[in-house]
């Protein structure tokens, strides 16, 4: 404990209640406390530092001033929500922040009453203050009652279009609803777009909220006959100094810009909001990302995500691996690409350092675009990059990418154009848990007629698909790959051009043949030593394609052996049931062929290392062993080795 810092008010409080009778000058301490506190905390679970220690004083200033759980405080994204959690009731366990069976490293309805709305995505908070807005106004009921709707959104996320479908809806309804606008400049890649540029004009032209004022009370003090005239000359004198606010427009009523980490100016204001507010508005609100740890402050992310680390220096303590990891062996092999075709270029969608483009930023900017968290847009933005003539590398993770599936289908997959799809994130990835589980992207692109959909089994396959994906031009192309660094083979000194839909053989066996499609072949590998020590010698495959399946491959797999099990990173509906479809048009089970897929649970998988996730899962060796004994017959391994 002596490593922890001394925090003797912030051990008075036990929950946001026991704020109450605290002084100002008291919360001001406390928010230097509870800074103190997070920094202690992450640096011995990892996780992310920048955005909680962002919102120390506004988190400190809300549980003050509103009475939650009543009042829903609905965080955007969440990730910036650990000194929430120390505050309402959680702080004995922070120190299990994102490991097995502890805390979320995001806000989770299941966790506590304190998190009203669950999320990890971005964008999705003022559509659910609207939401809990409107349930209180016709009556809805919730254990913990229903006051005050809030919602902390991000200037990164609100250039999402979900953003401003909520605040249009929000505006014509006309609800009570509070939106603190937390503008630091600072998503996870520096915000792109008009929007950044718009809130850095309004901070820059002050004055303007001293002319608003006096306008407005100016205007309260004439008779009515002559109001309405006195408005439109408020709207010129607004207009005249900041060029009219976009979110008055939207139907907000706007506060700011004010100093997110002032007490002093966060404290009357969302005070006087309480009191006074009738519809919804807009506290737009300055923050810096990191404040008050100068490693974060310093740090070219500040301190968005870090491994753990040296609470003294801010050195992260991240295990040195002989293996590169998938990202960056995809960020490298695209330069390459780049450096011989000019017409390759790559969209993300505000991710450019964790899908591995940083590098193809800085060589080739004019051929690499950061849409902002818009994966939408950053989807028919590429597909038409290729209807163009360019060939585009649509660069997002599987989890983010669900949020462009329509576009996917409509504007890539029906007009046959070669986008190329690089989904990072595939599978279990450990801490960030099941919100950013690569679960579903085998299954739903799949689906798609004309599509081509890879699995790397290991880093050296992944250089492969690289290639191949950029030869590809017939039509959408995507290959999926996981987090976290590769298997440790050799690198290939010459990239092959894979032929399309077809797979290869790992090794030849005897009675069953395991067929894997991504990067479980490490584990069937382990399964398959294992078999050996038992007399049972399986046949290996490695598919690479879900679509278009290796059916010659596969009929021969079935012709040569008495089963057949699939093993995938994803969930049902992928891989194996495409395999599944092909031997049922074959007739292959009208002659009692056996057949397994081992695909992820019906469940979601809370947060713990990938292994101890695949465990769960029951897709590591030892269940891939039992797998194959139960196909076959033989008694359990329990069984055999009692």
């Amino acid at each position: 404990m002596s490593d922890r810092p001394t925090t003797p008010l912030l051990d008075q409080i036990a929950r946001p209640a026991d704020m109450k009778g605290l002084s100002d000058a008291q919360l001001v301490q406390l928010a230097h406390e509870l800074r103190q506190e997070t920094i202690s905390a992450v640096s011995t679970t990892g996780g992310h530092l920048g955005a909680g220690l962002g919102v120390i004083e506004l988190t400190v200033a809300l549980h003050a001033v509103f009475n939650t759980p009543r009042d829903k405080l609905i965080w955007d994204v969440s990730h910036q929500s650990y000194p929430h959690k120390i505050l309402t009731e959680r702080r004995d366990r922070i120190r299990t922040l994102r490991t097995k069976g502890g805390l979320s490293g995001f806000t989770k309805r299941s966790e506590s009453p304190y998190d009203p709305f669950g999320a990890a995505h971005s964008s999705t908070s003022i559509s659910a203050a609207l939401g809990f807005s409107v349930a209180r106004d016709l009556g809805g009921v919730v254990p913990e009652g229903l006051g005050e709707a809030i919602a902390v959104i991000g200037d990164g996320a609100m250039s999402a279009g979900m953003a401003f479908e909520a605040m249009n809806n929000a505006g014509h309804l006309d609800k009570r609803m509070i939106v603190i606008l937390n503008d630091n400049e600072m998503s996870i890649a520096p915000p792109v777009g008009a929007l950044s540029s718009y809130l850095s004009r309004l901070y820059a032209e002050e004055p303007f909220q001293e002319l608003k004022a006096v306008a407005k009370g100016a205007a309260s003090l004439l008779p009515e006959p002559f109001r309405e005239g006195a408005k439109r000359a408020k709207d010129m004198l607004k207009g005249m100094a900041v060029g009219g606010t976009m979110f008055e427009s939207l139907g907000f009523s706007y506060i700011g810009p004010i100093d997110g980490h002032d007490l002093d100016q966060l404290l009357p204001v969302l005070r006087t909001v309480k009191a006074r507010a009738r519809g919804p508005i807009l506290i737009h609100v300055l923050t810096k990302k990191g404040k008050g740890y100068a490693p974060a402050e310093t740090a070219r992310d500040k301190g968005h995500a870090t491994a753990k680390f040296d609470m003294v220096t801010g050195e992260q303590k991240k295990a040195p691996s002989n293996a590169p990891s998938y990202t960056g062996v995809f960020g490298d092999e695209l330069v390459k690409l780049a450096a011989k075709d000019d017409k390759i270029c790559a969209v993300t969608a505000a991710m450019p350092d964790g899908t591995g483009l940083s590098l193809m930023a800085e060589r080739y900017p004019s051929r690499c675009f950061d849409v902002g968290i818009a994966e939408q847009h950053g989807v028919t933005f590429a597909a038409a990059l290729a209807a163009g003539g360019m060939k585009p590398f649509c660069a997002m993770y599987s989890t983010f990418l669900q949020r462009g599936y329509d576009q996917v289908v409509h504007d890539v997959a029906i007009q046959r154009l070669p986008v190329r799809f690089a989904i990072d994130r595939a599978g279990l990835v450990g801490a960030d848990g099941a919100t950013h589980a690569g679960s579903f992207d085998i299954g739903f692109m799949s689906n798609l007629p004309g599509m081509v959909v890879m699995a790397a089994a290991d880093e050296a396959e992944l250089v492969h698909m690289v290639h191949t994906a950029a030869a590809h031009d017939a039509g959408p192309i995507a290959f999926r790959y996981p987090r976290g660094e590769g298997e440790g083979v050799e690198m290939p000194e010459e990239p092959q051009l894979l032929e399309i839909g077809k797979g290869r053989m790992i090794q030849t066996g005897k009675r069953v043949a395991l067929l894997s499609f991504g990067t479980r072949l490490g584990e069937t590998r382990k399964a398959a030593e294992a078999l050996s020590t038992k007399g049972i010698t399986p046949t290996i495959a490695d598919a690479r394609f879900a679509k278009p399946l290796d059916r010659e491959m596969i009929l021969n797999l079935v012709a040569d052996h008495e089963a057949l099990i699939t093993i995938e990173e994803g969930a049902v509906g992928g891989f194996g049931s495409h395999v599944a479809q092909l031997l049922a048009d074959e007739g292959v089970f009208d002659a009692g062929f056996k057949f397994r897929s081992m695909v992820l649970p019906d469940t979601f998988i809370d947060q713990a290392s990938p292994k101890d996730m695949y465990e769960t899962a029951a897709m590591n060796a030892p269940q891939i062993e039992a797998k194959v004994l139960e196909v076959l017959g033989v008694a359990s391994i329990g069984e055999k080795r009692a």
